[in-house]
């Protein structure tokens, strides 16, 4: 069950000079209370959020909490029962047809017997102002594939060709849905290093994922959505701060006193055993940061982080034994 409407935590970051700037540009997108059913299913209820020009945006939530709606109604293969959607000024539909955006989704094949440059090339040709062709497919990392049939490749590197195919008409704005699911852990470092280039353009980018630690690593913010609802917007160390997220911090302090670490600012518990000090802390940075300017002398300090995924069953009002 979500939070109540008047529950609902928002933040926003402001210690990301890109998220800064993006918010005093005009959004990519803009959703204004909009609301989707499907019969008795509410699948978005009331969802608001922005996306600044330049800015990288995770959407996280369990499993139907309307990730994949939400960014259908973006795309316009939704519509709202209630409240506004604009893209890149526009309605949806007509950013898409612009060809303004650029997508990657869940569904949807690659034509078998199709070759990767060829396929490429045949997107590029529906566009006004298109990448060229190698830059397409080397923003993918296709080049070496660029002759090999779409139905050989691996999963990851179908992934990639989508990628690529997202990118021909040069987006001022790309979604992607669960971009890496398939992938190994080396492709996605290739992957979100490809992202990385083509955000250097100033795009705006939102991308919906389980994988959270891709969300912590690439993303500027992330937006938590919770039976359609927004309960969190804002940096993922703001987020999980704003949750209530504990860090755990251990070290060898010989002659540490007691008194001097429970006065370190949002220090939780100090327990001090055999020469090794553990502490819980709800704000990570200032703990460490007032520890090593206290004067105390410290050895082989160990950090344990708030985790994106407690904070994200914990707004989601699941129970902490669904993992």
């Amino acid at each position: 069950m979500s939070p109540p409407a008047s529950d609902i935590r928002h933040w926003r970051a402001t210690g990301n000079s890109r998220s800064v700037i993006a918010m005093v540009l005009e959004p990519v997108v803009k959703l204004s209370t909009v609301t989707r059913r499907f019969g008795e299913v509410t699948a978005v209820d009331e969802l608001s959020f922005e996306v600044g020009r330049g800015e990288t945006v995770a959407l996280l939530g369990l499993n139907g909490a309307g990730k994949t709606t939400a960014l259908e109604l973006i795309l316009g293969l939704q519509r709202p029962e209630v409240g506004a959607i604009s893209v890149l000024g526009r309605s949806p539909g007509g950013a898409v047809a612009s060809g303004g955006v650029g997508a990657m989704l869940q569904r949807g094949g690659l034509p078998e017997g199709a070759r990767v440059a060829e396929l490429v090339e045949l997107v590029r040709g529906m566009y006004r102002r298109p990448l060229r062709l190698d830059e397409s497919l080397a923003l993918a990392g296709l080049e070496r594939l660029a002759r090999r049939r779409v139905d050989r490749l691996s999963a990851g590197q179908q992934q990639r060709v989508r990628l690529a195919l997202a990118l021909a008409g040069r987006p001022d704005l790309l979604l992607l849905d669960e971009p890496t699911a398939a992938m190994d852990a080396a492709t996605r470092r290739s992957f979100w290093s490809r992202i990385a280039e083509s955000a250097a353009e100033r795009r705006g980018l939102l991308f919906a994922t389980h994988r959270l630690e891709e969300a912590e690593e690439v993303a500027d913010r992330v937006l938590m959505i919770s039976a359609g609802r927004l309960v969190a917007d804002g940096s993922a160390s703001e987020v999980k701060r704003a949750a209530g997220g504990i860090a755990a911090v251990s070290f060898r302090a010989p002659g540490a006193s007691l008194e001097v670490l429970e006065r370190l600012p949002a220090v939780e518990s100090v327990v001090i055993a055999g020469g090794r000090v553990s502490m819980r802390s709800g704000d990570l940075d200032r703990t460490v940061r007032a520890l090593l300017a206290s004067g105390t002398w410290v050895e082989d300090l160990e950090v344990e982080s708030p985790r994106l995924e407690d904070a994200l069953v914990k707004l989601s009002g699941e129970p902490e034994a669904r993992e």
